[in-house]
């Protein structure tokens, strides 16, 4: 309650960063199967190189007098991938005298929706990119934003070829316009580099901020990562407990409620990172 004299009021509105994880890059899809909320394995597709054959007997005028005989093609066994599933959550936590079940669960859910975004980008980086990720970082040391792109684009265009994502944290996104890397798309809204990746700016990469095997950035340093194209699977919000009574903590008196959704973030083929400058 507030002291006297202070009139209560509505909280101020929120709305999630408009080209987050959950913004227009990434492919979202609300499930309700459980098991593919316990995690997901598919065949990867893309990985594979399609290579380049020339047969030798229709451009070699001169074979000698041996014929070098057919050129061998290269196969490549498609590898199984999959993703693992997280959990974000907000928890609500207040006296049980002057807070309601219901004022507490609207007050859960009205957070977890805002922070949802956030609290997947936090756990894609934690689980999967500082995982994963090959470090492309020179002995040298981090390099500016531009170079950084241009490593990471031609790390996913060696790897993949396809269009993917690049993640960039929310503290290093003012960066990316001093030398026009990327470019709003007029019919979807998102943004995309120049050679045609669409890009995430994310407040929970900015958060976290790790590199690969989870080893915080240095000062005045962030890490980009790049990635193939992304499928976010998520779960139904789930209230914890779903009526009053159990809510309330009879050793304190405070009652809590938890809002959370399971997710299972996917993407391909390889992984890149590399750390850049923030400050110069």
């Amino acid at each position: 309650m507030p002291p006297a004299g202070r009139k209560a009021v509505q909280a101020i509105p929120g709305r999630p960063l408009p080209h987050g994880i959950l913004g227009g890059c990434a492919t979202v899809q609300d499930v309700e199967d459980p098991h593919e909320l316990m995690g997901v394995d598919w065949l990867a597709l893309g990985c594979c190189p399609v290579l380049v054959w020339q047969d030798p007997c229709l451009v070699d005028e001169s074979p000698g007098e041996e014929s070098p005989g057919p050129q061998e093609k290269e196969f490549c066994r498609p590898q199984t991938e999959h993703a693992e599933p997280f959990t974000v959550y907000a928890g609500s936590e207040c006296s049980a005298l002057g807070w309601s079940y219901k004022e507490a669960r609207a007050q859960a859910e009205a957070s977890l929706e805002l922070g949802e975004q956030a609290g997947i980008e936090n756990g894609f980086m934690r689980f999967k990119l500082t995982r994963d990720a090959v470090d492309l970082t020179p002995p040298e040391g981090p390099l500016s934003i531009a170079q950084g792109v241009a490593v990471l684009e031609g790390c996913l265009a060696e790897s993949y070829g396809g269009v993917g994502t690049l993640h960039v944290p929310a503290g290093a996104a003012a960066l990316l316009g001093c030398c026009n890397l990327v470019e709003k798309d007029p019919e979807t809204g998102n943004l995309e580099t120049l050679a045609g990746n669409c890009v995430v700016i994310g407040a929970g990469y900015s958060a976290l901020n790790e590199g690969p095997g989870g080893v915080p950035a240095e000062p005045g340093t962030a890490w980009l990562y790049i990635t193939g194209p992304l499928i976010i699977r998520r779960g139904p919000v789930v209230v914890v407990p779903d009526r009053p009574g159990p809510s309330v903590n009879i050793r304190n008196n405070d009652r809590q409620v938890l809002a959370e959704r399971t997710v299972v973030v996917a993407t391909t083929c390889t992984v890149c990172a590399v750390q850049i400058r923030v400050c110069e």
